[in-house]
């Protein structure tokens, strides 16, 4: 369905404007690396009453839906910053726009885990785009040239070998389906949509050995998860970490990207979300991860409830902390399904994605 509304999108407005939605969402990557230059003034845009008001007419959104804040820091920022770098096996790690610009944490989560497991991350030598929200709105010209960008600037590295490892679903589905369709005369985009793995499915598919935690976790499967990935890689990794997974039959959280987002959409999200997800996750326990790793997913939970969703990488990096730490308990942040290796004060809550 997804295929078949991006070609219907790209031939119905070859030649007629865009909703206003498609140039705020679809363009958000050029958006966001502009955001990241003055964040306090592009947080000042999208978060103060009344001027907010107005960025979300622009680009109509619905009033009622709260738009996500850019990170003082960007991950690609902190990373570059960084000076320890311990030896390991190089992997990949894609750093896709919305976790890059919005929820940091939750790669620097990741590259904690992936040290912890053995391998050496590293990212591309420029800032890149699967071109995912190009796509969802049938920027398919648009689109094939951020991938072709893409791939001059991944595939030196992945012809070595070096496995491609992501954090948000719609990315990774982006190379393993939508990569191979719409680059089918590169040679390059087979061997590189081969050797992509969503973050649980690398780690489940290695040796790597989690430190333990009792700990019972909700499971929502994001929808690319779903569609084209390994639904089932997110509890094989937790249950190995000790986690006494649930995963809910919820089907999709009602965001779907900017869909949930969009003024004449919102109730359609909600209503969807409260089907089954929504309640699930006020019903669970406090003591009870919330685990989801798609930024959609996790913005319909934080905008709905008051529990704010965890990710993979983030819960294993706290388990990580847990062995020197007692993580007290609070709403789990939304980083990641393992939690970050650092110090104490880094894992407050249950786990972090």
């Amino acid at each position: 369905m997804a295929t078949y509304k991006a070609e219907f999108y790209a031939h119905y407005y070859r030649r007629r404007l865009r909703p206003r939605t498609a140039y705020a969402m679809g363009l958000i990557y050029w958006w966001s690396r502009l955001a990241a230059w003055v964040p306090t003034l592009a947080n000042g845009m999208t978060q103060t009453p009344g001027i907010s008001g107005i960025a979300k007419r622009l680009g109509n959104i619905h009033p009622e839906r709260p738009l996500p804040r850019y990170a003082k820091q960007s991950f690609r920022a902190w990373f570059s910053r960084r000076r320890r770098r311990p030896p390991g096996k190089p992997v990949l790690l894609w750093p896709d726009t919305f976790y890059n610009f919005f929820y940091p944490e939750v790669p620097r989560a990741a590259v904690a885990v992936l040290e912890n497991a053995g391998y050496k991350p590293l990212l591309p030598p420029r800032s890149v785009c699967c071109g995912r929200p190009l796509y969802a709105w049938g920027m398919l010209d648009t689109a094939r040239r951020q991938l072709r960008q893409t791939l001059d600037t991944i595939y030196p590295w992945m012809a070595q070998g070096i496995p491609l490892v992501g954090l948000e679903p719609s990315c990774i589905a982006v190379f393993r389906d939508e990569l191979p369709n719409m680059l089918a005369d590169d040679p390059r985009a087979t061997p590189v949509a081969n050797q992509s793995y969503l973050f649980s499915e690398f780690l489940t598919e290695s040796d790597y050995q989690p430190p333990q935690l009792n700990q019972r976790a909700l499971i929502h499967v994001h929808c690319n998860q779903h569609a084209v990935l390994d639904a089932d890689a997110d509890g094989r990794l937790l249950t190995r970490a000790g986690i006494d997974c649930h995963k809910l039959d919820s089907g999709c959280c009602g965001m779907s990207g900017p869909f949930g987002f969009e003024r004449a959409h919102y109730d359609i999200a909600q209503a969807v979300g409260e089907t089954v997800l929504l309640p699930a996750v006020r019903e669970a326990p406090d003591d009870t991860l919330i685990v989801t790793n798609g930024f959609s997913c996790r913005e319909q939970i934080a905008h709905n409830t008051r529990r704010r969703a965890a990710y993979r990488r983030n819960s294993i990096s706290g388990l990580t902390t847990a062995r020197r730490a007692t993580c007290r308990k609070r709403l789990v942040k939304p980083v990641g399904l393992l939690p970050k290796a650092t110090s104490p004060q880094a894992v407050r809550g249950r786990v972090e994605l």
